[in-house]
C-alpha cells in the first residue's frame, strides 16, 4: 500500500481557481475524507490525485513516485463513483472482472479473483446478474467489488453513498468502514455530507474555496472548531451563531450581553455555542429570553428553535420535551461551552 502526498497543487481555469496552492499527506492505509459544500473544490483534488485532472501547478505523489506525468491506468489507483458506472450489458461477475481484463491479469487467476472480491461485499450469490436486476445498494456492492479485486495502492471515492436511501447510507457506511479496516487501503473519500465524513474518517479535511480550512480527526474538527467556516458546517444542526462585540469580559449583543472569560476587545465578533450546550428553562431565569418559533421531535431527540431579537438559536433537548410555539422560554448555558470568533478574519479568538 501507500501514502498520497500533495505538494503546493493548483488548478486553475482562466482566472477560475478550483484548488489553490493545496499540500496534504495522506498516511499509509489511512481514511482520509474531503468534505465540503459544492464547488469548493475536494473533487477536483480526487481527480488530481486519480490523474484526470492535471495540475496547473504543484506535485502529486503515490508512494515515493512522482505520478504528475502517469496516465491513471499506471497510477494503481481504483475509483468508486456515486453512479455506480457499471456496464449494464454485463453480468456482476463480468463487472467484477473487467479490471482483471484491462490489466492482463493471466485468466486462470480471474475466477478465484472475482469469487473473493464478491465474498467480501456479499456478493457472491448475485454474480450472474445484471445491473439493471440489482438494488442501488447491491450495484454500489459491485463498484466496491470491481474496485478491491486487484488489490489498488489507493481507493478514491467519489460521493459513491450519495444516490441511496437514508436507511440504505447507514448500511453502507458501516460496509465500507469495515471494508476499509478489513484490506488497510489508503482510502480518499469525497462528500459534502458531514455525518459521512464523521462516521467514516480517521482525519476529515474540511474544504472551501479550493483552501483546507482545517485538518483533523472529526472529534477535534467537531469540538474545536478553527474558523468561523467550520463552525457552521459541522454539526446537524449547525453551531448558533451571533453577532456582537468583545469588550471587558463581556460579549455584547444587541438583545443581552453576558460575561466572557476572554481579554481581547473586538468590535465586530461572533460567538458560538453547540444546540446540545443550550438548556431551556424558565423566561426568567435565562441568560437569554426569546419566544419559541418551532419545536420539532426528531426521533431521539427534540430540536427546539428561538427567536432571540434578530437571531434564531436551535437547543437540542431530550425526545421527551415539550413546549409550545410563541411561549416566552429563557435559555441557559456555560460560557466555557462557547466559542468567540473574529468576523474580519473569521478564525477563532
Amino acid at each position: 500500500m501507500a501514502s498520497v502526498t500533495l505538494k503546493g497543487i493548483t488548478k486553475r481555469w482562466n482566472e477560475f481557481v478550483a484548488v489553490k496552492d493545496l499540500s496534504l499527506l495522506i498516511e499509509d492505509q489511512e481514511f482520509l475524507v474531503l468534505l465540503g459544500p459544492s464547488g469548493c473544490g475536494k473533487t477536483t483534488t480526487m481527480r488530481m490525485i486519480a490523474g484526470l485532472e492535471e495540475p496547473s501547478h504543484g506535485e502529486v505523489f503515490i508512494g515515493d513516485r512522482k505520478v504528475n506525468d502517469d496516465l491513471p491506468k499506471d497510477r494503481d489507483v481504483a475509483m468508486v463513483f456515486q453512479n455506480y458506472g457499471l456496464y449494464p450489458h454485463l453480468s456482476v461477475y463480468e463487472n467484477i472482472r473487467y479490471p482483471l481484463k484491462v490489466r492482463k491479469v493471466p485468466k486462470s487467476l480471474h475466477s478465484e479473483k472475482v469469487r473473493q472480491a464478491a465474498e467480501k461485499v456479499q456478493l457472491d450469490h448475485l454474480i450472474e446478474r445484471k445491473p439493471r436486476e440489482l438494488s442501488g445498494g447491491q450495484r454500489q456492492r459491485v463498484a466496491l467489488a470491481r474496485a478491491i479485486v486487484r488489490t489498488p495502492t489507493v481507493f478514491l471515492m467519489d460521493e459513491p453513498l450519495s444516490n441511496l436511501d437514508a436507511k440504505l447510507r447507514v448500511t453502507m457506511r458501516a460496509e465500507l468502514k469495515h471494508l476499509q479496516h478489513e484490506l488497510k487501503i489508503t482510502t480518499v473519500y469525497v462528500t459534502h455530507d458531514q455525518i459521512e465524513a464523521m462516521t467514516l474518517a480517521d482525519r476529515v479535511a474540511v474544504m472551501d474555496h479550493g483552501i483546507i480550512s482545517q485538518l483533523g480527526p472529526p472529534e477535534e474538527i467537531y469540538n474545536d472548531p478553527a474558523n468561523l467556516f467550520v463552525a457552521g458546517f459541522i454539526g446537524s444542526p449547525p453551531m448558533n451563531l451571533m453577532k456582537g462585540k468583545l469588550y471587558e469580559n463581556n460579549f455584547q449583543h444587541p438583545n443581552f450581553s453576558i460575561p466572557i472569560n476572554h481579554q481581547a476587545n473586538l468590535e465586530d465578533a461572533t460567538l458560538g455555542i453547540r444546540p446540545e450546550d443550550l438548556i431551556l428553562c424558565e423566561a426568567q431565569k435565562g441568560v437569554l429570553r426569546g419566544t419559541v418559533y418551532a419545536h420539532e421531535l426528531t426521533g431521539e431527540s427534540t430540536l427546539t428553535t428561538i427567536n432571540i431579537g434578530p437571531d434564531r438559536l436551535t437547543v437540542r433537548g431530550p425526545k421527551e420535551f415539550k413546549i409550545n410555539i410563541d411561549e416566552a422560554v429563557g435559555v441557559q448555558f456555560e460560557a466555557s461551552k462557547c466559542f468567540l470568533f473574529s468576523n474580519q478574519t473569521g478564525e477563532r479568538i
